[in-house]
């Protein structure tokens, strides 16, 4: 019997040490080394039960490469395949992350139902009945979908290669073992083998593989870092529980944009698309109220509407409190700085409290514009008339500066029925024949005569 040979990983950082010690020398987290078994059979390769050789790689001049683009796996789901950057590669690694329970899974079962490709989907974690019950909820016609409950990886590239489907998709790889290691399934040495070994697979037989991965109480991907290293790309699903819209984003992306945003509406029939976002991050209301003023952001290519709440009252308690929901408390910090030394507004014995709606968080700068109008109107106990946008970022001594991509922010003011837009006059418009009144402002002061 062969000698049982272990090492010790870093749980945080996936780094390896001959022994254990109680600081990890790369991430200097304490406490996270533990001794795991490795042990390596024989040469892990998917296809070992196979006699078909691999392809064989040689170097090609850089102008010899065909760049020809490769036509990419078009989902019926346009928020993915946009999030995506126009559809699944094929051959890719994708990785999905989010909460226990905030509809991953449900998310893939439900663009694999939907797909025009055959699928085989794989879960460790239900069983095919499990999945049957949730799948007649989605989409009760559907043909191109097979079902796997497996966790052993050499099983399931077993059944890959008597079935050959055209995607693969793997829920979760936390789940995952091989073979080859005989550490637990959710080890570090588990899961960058089971990830290797599916990169392989992807790689070689031009196969995309989806992955659903496990998240941290930090909110970071469970296993080694090196895991979001290894793939393509890496997706996130947020979301609330408190609401109903779920929002999936690109961490990571080998082939396309990271800045793109996916909204969905969780429904008991599944995910719904949301093709126009400001119907769900503008609450409807009849009167107008003092505090609320609408941003127009840009997520990658698609601009939107916000709605930002503001609330100003006196300090009971003697120190005053900042606390913003969705927005960056110390740029909000900022932003009151600016008008209490440059518009004259006594802020500092007040509280502030700032919300953007929706539950979505907003790094955009041409907000800024939004939440100091938010703040005015709620000190001064003015409602802002409900036709009134805003689009400018707000400098420190007080400038309203401009923003990129302002007409493509302004034309979706004027579809969704807006009457005026606030913008920086160092903005260049070229736009004409609008029904929107453009409104351009230089300085904070401007904003105040137009608003209090």
């Amino acid at each position: 019997m062969a000698k049982v040979k272990t090492t010790f990983y870093c749980q945080n950082c996936g780094t390896q040490f001959a022994k254990w010690q109680g600081q990890c020398t790369a991430c200097k987290q304490w406490n996270t080394i533990v001794e795991e078994i490795i042990q390596k059979q024989e040469k892990s390769d998917w296809k070992s039960t196979s006699s078909t050789s691999k392809r064989a790689s040689k170097p090609l001049k850089i102008d010899e490469i065909d760049t020809a683009k490769e036509a990419r796996m078009l989902t019926l789901d346009s928020e993915f395949n946009r999030v995506l950057g126009g559809g699944i590669v094929p051959g890719s690694l994708t990785l999905l992350g989010g909460e226990p329970g905030i509809g991953k899974s449900t998310l893939l079962l439900q663009i694999s139902l939907n797909l025009q490709y055959k699928t085989l989907y794989v879960s460790g974690e239900e069983s095919q009945k499990q999945i049957k019950m949730r799948a007649e909820r989605i989409n009760p016609n559907h043909n191109n979908c097979y079902i796997l409950t497996e966790t052993k990886t050499q099983n399931i590239f077993k059944q890959v290669e008597v079935l050959e489907p055209e995607i693969v998709i793997i829920d979760s790889i936390q789940t995952l073992h091989s073979d080859y290691i005989e550490s637990s399934a959710g080890s570090i040495s588990q899961v960058k083998e089971c990830t290797s070994e599916l990169i392989k697979f992807a790689k070689e037989t031009s196969t995309p593989v989806l992955l659903i991965g496990h998240i941290t109480k930090d909110g970071n991907i469970a296993g080694p870092k090196i895991l979001e290293h290894m793939v393509d790309t890496v997706l996130q699903f947020e979301g609330d529980r408190n609401y109903v819209f779920r929002i999936l984003r690109a961490h990571k992306n080998r082939f396309g944009s990271t800045n793109e945003l996916g909204i969905y509406e969780m429904q008991g029939s599944g995910l719904r698309e949301v093709s126009n976002p400001s119907e769900i991050l503008i609450s409807k209301k009849d009167e107008e109220l003092s505090g609320n003023a609408v941003a127009v952001t840009l997520e990658g290519m698609r601009p939107l509407l916000i709605e930002v709440q503001a609330l100003v009252s006196s300090a009971v308690y003697g120190t005053p409190q900042r606390s913003a929901t969705g927005f960056n408390a110390k740029r909000l910090n900022m932003l009151l700085a600016v008008l209490e030394k440059r518009a004259g507004f006594r802020l500092g014995a007040k509280d502030v409290f700032l919300n953007i709606t929706g539950g979505i968080t907003v790094d955009d700068p041409a907000i800024d514009l939004a939440v100091v109008a938010s703040i005015l109107s709620s000190n001064e106990d003015v409602a802002l008339p409900k036709d009134y946008c805003f689009a400018a970022e707000v400098g420190l001594s007080g400038e309203i500066r401009p923003v990129q991509r302002v007409e493509q922010r302004i034309l979706e003011a004027e579809k969704l029925g807006y009457s005026t837009i606030f913008v920086s006059k160092y903005n260049k418009i070229a736009l004409r024949n609008t029904t929107i009144k453009i409104q351009l402002v230089s300085k904070i002061e401007d904003l105040v005569r137009y608003i209090v």
